[in-house]
């Protein structure tokens, strides 16, 4: 099982509406915006990296509003 976490940049003003696109997304366990660099943070449990790196850069950063995502695997 792999594990991560993925920050999201928003378009201004866009924060909501991506948040609530992410949390529909099937790798998604939560999301929730933030203060910070980043608007978002959304949390992925998948079986392969993959995976993991198909809903970031796919399915989020391809979304309308989101600007940049970054991905961290957690080691643990």
């Amino acid at each position: 099982m792999v594990h991560a976490f993925i920050m999201v940049k928003t378009a201004a003003g866009r924060s909501e509406d991506v948040l609530e696109a992410v949390r529909k997304l099937d790798r998604i366990t939560e999301a929730h915006i933030v203060a910070g660099e980043f608007d978002v943070i959304a949390e992925a449990d998948a079986d392969e990296v993959y995976d993991v790196l198909h809903a970031a850069s796919s399915d989020i950063s391809g979304m309308d509003g989101a600007a940049d995502t970054k991905t961290y695997m957690a080691l643990d």
